[in-house]
């Protein structure tokens, strides 16, 4: 066979996180909402993260905003997931409300 590579047994971890925001008192529409969400997720998309919107979604003034990460290792995840706390904290325009994180290794 020509190109064989035996595939190695590494490790792979998943984590996602949700965002709970609040967004601000003129977001009274959905196309406002979108004004404010689509932003947001395009920063995330920079860290190499799936991410969108994932709940909320008929709520004018929340959103809930979904972010997954895959690596070889644990604290590279971690790393990322915190980068992106980090983004969504500092946005000025809106309020984070909670943050929900998991951690998904071989085992689970």
């Amino acid at each position: 066979m020509w190109g064989y590579v035996p595939v190695s047994s590494g490790a792979m971890f998943t984590g996602t996180v949700v965002f709970d925001l609040l967004l601000p008192g003129d977001s009274r529409s959905l196309k406002a909402k979108r004004s404010y969400v689509r932003p947001i997720v395009a920063a995330l998309r920079r860290f190499e993260v799936s991410a969108a919107e994932v709940g909320a979604l008929d709520l004018h003034g929340r959103a809930q905003i979904g972010v997954a990460v895959v690596a070889a290792e644990a604290a590279h995840v971690r790393e990322v997931l915190d980068s992106c706390e980090r983004l969504v904290a500092a946005r000025p325009e809106t309020e984070l409300l909670s943050v929900r994180r998991r951690l998904y290794g071989a085992e689970d």
